[in-house]
Formats: C-alpha cells, sequence, structure tokens
C-alpha cells in the first residue's frame, strides 16, 4: 500500500466560520419560531422550530473534521475502514467528520527522542480520566537508543555493545498497514541486525577471520573498525524496515566493552600484549646502542677486546639497558686484565 496525500484541504477556517454562522443562524430560526408559535400555531413557527432545534442539536458534526498539524506531522485517516489518505504539513485542515486517524504505534514509547506530544496526556474533561492518545505521526528524523546486547563475537568471546540509530517516516501509509507497531518492529529488527552483524568480526583484531566474506583474512574488528560496522548495520536494518515506510539514517555504536565474566581476563590479555610489545622495543634498541659502542670503540681504537671481553662488556651493558631499576655499577680500580 502506497502514501496518498490528500491536496486541497486547507480550509478549516473556512468550515469553522461557516458552521459558527450556520449555528447562528440555527439558534435565530428556533427563537422566531417559539415567538411565532406563542402568538398564534403556523406551520411557518413549527417549521422554524423544528429546523432550528434540529441543527443546534447536529451542527457540531462538521467540526469533528478539523484537524491542526504542526511542521513534520502527518495524519493517517481511513472511512469507514477504508485508507482514504494522509495529511502532511503544517495547517488547519477540513476533511470528512466521520474519518478515523489511525496510529497503531501512537501509545508506545521506547527509548528514543522525537514522539509526537511526549508522554500520553491524561484528559481532564473526560469522566472516566481516560488516556487521550494523539494520533499524529511525526516525520522528524528521531533517535532510538537500543538497549545494550551481550552478543558472542566470531571468535566466542561475549561482548556487550549498544547502538544509536536515526531513523525517520517516509511512508505513513505503509508504516501504518505493512506492520503491526512500525516502532516496535523497527527496535526488533536493530536487534536482529546487531546480532547478525556482531558475530561476524572479533573484538579485536586477530590472525585469520575474514569479515567482508571475499575469502581473504583482513584485520577487520568491532573496536577497530567502527565506521564500517556501524555502515554495515545500518544496512542491515534499512533492508529489514524498507516495507514498513521506514528509512534509516545512520547507526552509531555507542558502547561497546567485554562482558563482566570476561573483562578482568581479557584486561590482562591486553596488559601482557603491551609488556611484551613494550620489551620487545627495549631489548631492540638495546641491541643497537651495544652494536653502536663496540663499532665506536673499533673504529677510535680506544681499547683491543678479546671476544671474552666483548661479551662481557654486551652482557653489562644489557643489563644495565633493559634492567627495570637502575643498575648500581662496580668501579674496578686495578687492572682490566
Amino acid at each position: 500500500m502506497k502514501e496518498k496525500v490528500l491536496q486541497h484541504r486547507k480550509n478549516g477556517l473556512l468550515v469553522l466560520c461557516l458552521t459558527i454562522l450556520a449555528y447562528l443562524c440555527g439558534i435565530a430560526l428556533f427563537i422566531y419560531g417559539a415567538v411565532t408559535l406563542e402568538a398564534t400555531v403556523t406551520t411557518l413557527g413549527i417549521v422554524s422550530v423544528a429546523v432550528g432545534g434540529l441543527w443546534c442539536c447536529v451542527g457540531w458534526i462538521p467540526l469533528l473534521g478539523l484537524k491542526v498539524l504542526k511542521p513534520q506531522e502527518a495524519l493517517v485517516l481511513t472511512l469507514f475502514g477504508k485508507y482514504i489518505g494522509t495529511l502532511k504539513g503544517e495547517g488547519f485542515y477540513a476533511v470528512n467528520p466521520f474519518c478515523v486517524a489511525v496510529n497503531p504505534a501512537a501509545e508506545t514509547r521506547l527509548s528514543q527522542s522525537g514522539d509526537v506530544g511526549g508522554q500520553v496526556k491524561k484528559a481532564s474533561s473526560s469522566p472516566n480520566n481516560l488516556p487521550r492518545v494523539d494520533r499524529r505521526i511525526s516525520l522528524k528524523i528521531m533517535t532510538l537508543n537500543n538497549n545494550r546486547q551481550k552478543i558472542n563475537d566470531c571468535l566466542g568471546n561475549p561482548v556487550e555493545i549498544g547502538i544509536a540509530v536515526m531513523w525517520r517516516v517516509v511512508d505513513t501509509a505503509q508504516a501504518v498497514f505493512q506492520v503491526d507497531n512500525f516502532k516496535e518492529y523497527l527496535s526488533l529488527q536493530c536487534d536482529s541486525a546487531l546480532r547478525n552483524i556482531v558475530r561476524i568480526y572479533p573484538y579485536d583484531v586477530a590472525p585469520g577471520i575474514d569479515t567482508t566474506g571475499d575469502g581473504i583474512a583482513d584485520e577487520g574488528s568491532l573496536r577497530g573498525s567502527s565506521e564500517v560496522v556501524a555502515e554495515r548495520i545500518r544496512d542491515e536494518i534499512q533492508q529489514k524496515v524498507a516495507d514498513a515506510g521506514l528509512e534509516i539514517i545512520e547507526a552509531r555504536i555507542t558502547y561497546l566493552a567485554y562482558a563482566p565474566e570476561i573483562a578482568a581476563v581479557m584486561l590482562q590479555r591486553q596488559q601482557a600484549s603491551a609488556i611484551i610489545d613494550a620489551r620487545k622495543m627495549i631489548v631492540d634498541g638495546a641491541v643497537g646502542m651495544v652494536e653502536l659502542a663496540l663499532e665506536r670503540l673499533a673504529e677510535k681504537q680506544t681499547v683491543d677486546l678479546d671476544e671474552e671481553r666483548k661479551a662481557a662488556m654486551v652482557s653489562n651493558l644489557l643489563v644495565v639497558l633493559c634492567g627495570n631499576h637502575d643498575a648500581q655499577p662496580v668501579v674496578n680500580s686495578g687492572s682490566l686484565y
């Protein structure tokens, strides 16, 4: 079902003025007939009282067809169960008073912004104090903050991840009639798409993992390729909600961490990896400094060292350069040999 926008219906002010004028005429006609009947019973008096009284009883019905919309709002209308069109854009509209506005998601409040009317308002004039539901549909860009989920990555490690999805309604007829509740439908599809994409990636870069599906291992990961992951999540959600008249503008990862049960272990693993990398750098630098010292001593011919003395010098320099604490030197006041 495609959206059908009702055009040339912004005549609500004219209908309101004509209805009020007709009411005044009906009241005047009723008073005229009553005065005439007091003097003498005539057909004109009886007709005036009947017509004026009848209009006073049913003349308010056209007022039910007056609709006011603000910018970026829409109203889906049905007449006796048949979809007749959608009102879009700001204005004062006049439609068939028997039309009914339809919005199955009017009372749904997810963790999102942009809902028309905010929370469900209470109608103080209602004898039973029943909630007054706003049936308007927001066409603004809204943000859905999806709940954090615990998902296993491609290596089986449980991670917690949350996303924020920017979306809007582009086809009101599809949103209302194609799915039962387009807000709950969107939330469910976000959960499904998130799980499908996260299971493809490891949390950190891992060897031998193909995240693109081309059969070649790459360096994709949830932590290092967040932009690519978010784009794939957006495309996945868009494919699932296109038939519901929704457009997914953007998806962003708002929270990413290891699950609590393995977070401490993974932190130790990351610390160990960082320590190993640092040690490798220190050793490479120390070896280079030792080589440079031996080369300079040989060039300047400062001292002639045999292989045994060179080995001792290398050992001492490596101990000094690679140690965690400051070395305590021992001064040799005697002969080198």
